[in-house]
């Protein structure tokens, strides 16, 4: 079987770390949100991860090399030269995802975190005898979506609804599809979008299925996003895999440690905190809903919570930082410093306080 992860472009919503390495590298829960989406198709027996991309296809190639022969699965790119939606990749890669077996294929949007329960969509798919099917979550405030309305028992998909003022259902399009190759012939390549314009074709001839997703799910694409995605991560892993979570009389809720890091005395961690390799945090520290990129240096008495920082950065003795602060790679703040939801590009040094939410360039 084969997959295409929609890759797509710049990563804006999610700089300053995407000024550093493309949206897809960038770490989520230790290790990078890509690495995540072909594990999982891995595991369902993907042979061939296929990405579709407008942005740096050479770093992202050369940073999978290594994933390819760990995880024995063969990754390559098809690049845009302009961007063509969320269809047109699929018309780009025609070539690379037909290979005559007749096998239906996985789409997935790569800024998804959830389960993936890829085994049971498979088995739905050939189960249903339809072209296509989509896995749909549930959501509180439909009205900001695209609502799909479906049959209850059947799964089929009746019609979509665009934001829709009146309630019509609360279910909405995962960005997670396995698609028979027949989906293609019905793509032309030119900018498409597969919600608005591919789906509903496929919908009208009552060829086209829902799933319901078990378990949580994220689009992790911002950083309000990303930090709640990694609280719901770390929940599914305390119910799936609890021994991968750090214990002790120092942490507080789930928290991920990589082993290579190292944590200091007095410090309390926890709720819902990622540390990543070659990290150092010192004595005295406070740590809650924040994830700490590789090789970051926490120094005595520190305090972080609801941010993200970034690779090789630094925070001083008695610095405080908060509310959505996001620190890219190697940003330096100074001892008793404060950030309230800064925002700071690369190799920066922050010697002052940052005393409402602002970009620090």
């Amino acid at each position: 079987m084969k997959a295409l992860i929609l890759v797509g472009g710049f990563g804006t919503r999610l700089r300053p770390l995407t000024l550093s390495v493309p949206k897809p590298l960038v770490d989520f829960a230790n290790k990078p949100m890509i690495l995540h989406q072909i594990e999982a198709l891995k595991e369902v027996g993907v042979t061939e991860v296929i990405l579709a991309i407008n942005y740096q296809p050479e770093v992202m190639l050369n940073f999978l090399k290594d994933f390819e022969s760990k995880l024995d699965i063969k990754i390559t790119c098809s690049q845009e030269t302009e961007p063509l939606g969320t269809a047109g990749p699929l018309a780009l890669a025609r070539d690379k995802l037909i290979d005559g077996s007749g096998e239906p294929f996985f789409v997935l949007n790569s800024d998804v975190i959830s389960e993936y329960p890829f085994a049971e969509l498979i088995q739905f798919h050939k189960a249903h005898g339809g072209e296509a099917t989509i896995m749909v979550t549930k959501v509180d405030e439909p009205s900001k979506y695209g609502v799909l309305v479906m049959e209850e028992e059947t799964g089929k998909v009746d019609r979509f609804v665009e934001k829709p003022k009146i309630f019509v259902g609360n279910k909405i399009n995962a960005g997670i599809y396995l698609l028979n190759p027949s989906v293609l012939d019905r793509i032309e390549l030119k900018p498409t979008s597969i919600e608005k314009e591919v789906f509903p074709k496929i919908a009208a001839d009552q060829k086209l299925y829902a799933m319901v997703l078990p378990g949580f799910w994220m689009d992790i694409g911002q950083p309000r996003d990303y930090i709640t995605g990694l609280r719901l991560y770390l929940d599914s892993l305390r119910k799936k895999s609890p021994y991968k979570l750090a214990a002790g009389p120092h942490i507080v809720g789930n928290v991920l440690v990589h082993e290579g890091a190292v944590i200091g005395e007095g410090c309390l961690i926890g709720p819902d905190v990622a540390i990543g390799p070659g990290c150092v945090v010192e004595s005295g520290v406070r740590l809650s809903r924040c994830t700490v990129m590789r090789g970051v240096r926490i120094k005595k008495h520190a305090c972080i919570s609801s941010s993200i920082i970034g690779w090789h950065s630094t925070i001083g003795q008695w610095a405080r930082v908060e509310n959505m602060t996001i620190l890219g790679e190697d940003v330096h703040v100074c001892d008793e410093v404060y950030s309230n939801g800064g925002v700071v590009l690369p190799h920066k040094e922050i010697k002052s306080n940052i005393l409402k939410p602002e970009i620090v360039m």
